[in-house]
């Protein structure tokens, strides 16, 4: 559990309750991205009804295993709502046939897949739906009204979160701080409670120690070695941005030696 994790009601609303890795199906073990720890060392996880953050290490595959529950879920691999089906190349892994889904009793009326590395091919997509006619109105009306290549992109992403993102929906984040400065990360973490508040779930890759603060949360982290479940205080996002921010004159003297030593 995350270090100040609390029950918000006792009825079970998750949508996505757990997920089990088959690795029956697997057929070569040495082969992307079979190989990664998520896939060795996972056996299935299970998902708190508001909030699981899983972190870690670059290149242990929290990405990838993000993207495969999208996929599996039925999300564009690379982003969007269930209703985005373009695809700007085929990277995505096959990890997502290798998964099953043990999902809740109530489906989300709404949804997002959201991942900063494909976020560009999104706004673009958008765009090009827009060109043409469209009895239902314009898609970038419901991201806020102003086209996200207009917009930085810490503005574009945040006018996703706070625009798109709707009542009882499952969302699924990769790495949403990545162009979000410090004070929009505190304003996110406002929106995920207003949108837990609205039975909302969410599942998060994040580097970031304040996003993982949420405390109504599960957190997990994924290694080499394997995944467990961690406090936000034991983590080391939290531990080394604690320790750099009350010793960070000796932290710089270490990691920048005087140039005459």
């Amino acid at each position: 559990m995350n270090g100040n994790s609390k029950s918000t009601s006792k009825i079970d609303r998750r949508y996505l309750r757990r997920i089990q890795l088959q690795k029956e199906n697997i057929e070569n073990h040495d082969q992307y991205p079979f190989n990664l720890p998520v896939v060795n060392e996972v056996e299935q996880i299970h998902f708190h009804d508001r909030v699981t953050y899983i972190v870690g290490e670059n290149g242990v595959g929290k990405s990838t295993l993000l993207e495969a529950i999208a996929v599996a879920w039925g999300f564009n691999a690379e982003g969007g709502t269930l209703n985005f089906t373009f695809s700007t190349a085929e990277t995505h892994s096959s990890l997502h046939q290798c998964l099953r889904l043990i999902k809740g009793t109530v489906m989300p009326k709404d949804g997002f897949f959201f991942r900063a590395e494909s976020y560009y091919n999104m706004a673009t997509e958008i765009d090009e739906l827009d060109k043409g006619e469209s009895l239902g109105g314009r898609v970038i009306d419901s991201y806020g009204g102003r086209s996200l290549h207009e917009q930085s992109h810490g503005e574009a992403f945040f006018a996703t979160f706070m625009n798109r993102f709707g009542s009882d929906g499952l969302f699924i984040l990769d790495e949403p701080e990545a162009a979000l400065s410090p004070v929009r990360q505190l304003a996110m973490l406002s929106r995920i409670h207003e949108l837990v508040q609205k039975g909302g779930q969410f599942i998060i890759s994040t580097h970031s120690p304040l996003l993982m603060a949420y405390p109504y949360s599960r957190l997990y982290h994924l290694t080499a070695n394997g995944i467990r479940e961690s406090r936000w205080e034991e983590t080391e996002h939290y531990q080394v941005t604690r320790q750099f921010l009350n010793h960070h004159e000796q932290m710089l003297k270490h990691l920048l030696p005087d140039e005459e030593n």
